[in-house]
């Protein structure tokens, strides 16, 4: 005999999921992580976000999951995000990253970004081996397991290349 599914077991299910996917915040993925460094990012005289780097191990190694964690302090369209992301990445990888491979990581960050107005928080996570986690807020947005764009997009503020070098020194906790 085949019984129809009630509402209440649908119900109970979304409850689960939706559960499960409160469980799954930044933090998961970095248990006892610690503040290393934070600092702001100015451009043309405007604050643009704050940001605070997390890690596992002081200092910052590179076999060590870390997260990237910035507070917008203006509005910023999605467009942007992806397409300021992409030109420091080409800036900093040059020749080593093909055309193609730029368009498909170009992808997953419209897909992993949203626009932001002033108080959004947006947190990356790199998982060694693995990838990058995006977050907005604890909800997770989107998990991209690809190691090279992962090691690509956090080098926007981690490489000694970096448009940002002061930045990048409070960040890792060098800063005086």
């Amino acid at each position: 005999m085949n019984h129809p599914r009630s509402p209440l077991r649908h119900g109970l299910w979304l409850l689960v999921l939706l559960s499960c996917q409160a469980l799954a915040n930044w933090q998961d993925a970095l248990p006892g992580a610690q503040l290393l460094g934070s600092g702001e990012f100015r451009k043309y005289g405007f604050d643009v976000y704050s940001a605070r780097l997390w890690s596992t191990s002081r200092p910052l190694a590179s076999d060590q999951p870390f997260a990237l964690e910035l507070i917008y302090q203006r509005s910023i369209s999605r467009d942007d995000l992806v397409s300021a992301s992409v030109r420091e990445i080409k800036r900093l990888a040059g020749t080593a990253v093909s055309d193609g491979q730029l368009a498909s990581w170009q992808a997953q960050m419209q897909q992993s970004f949203v626009d932001v107005q002033a108080g959004t928080r947006l947190t990356g996570v790199y998982l060694p081996g693995q990838g990058a986690r995006f977050f907005l807020g604890q909800q997770m947005l989107r998990d991209v397991k690809d190691l090279q764009f992962a090691q690509a997009f956090f080098a926007i503020w981690l490489d000694p290349r970096t448009s940002n070098p002061e930045l990048r020194q409070q960040l890792l906790g060098m800063a005086p």
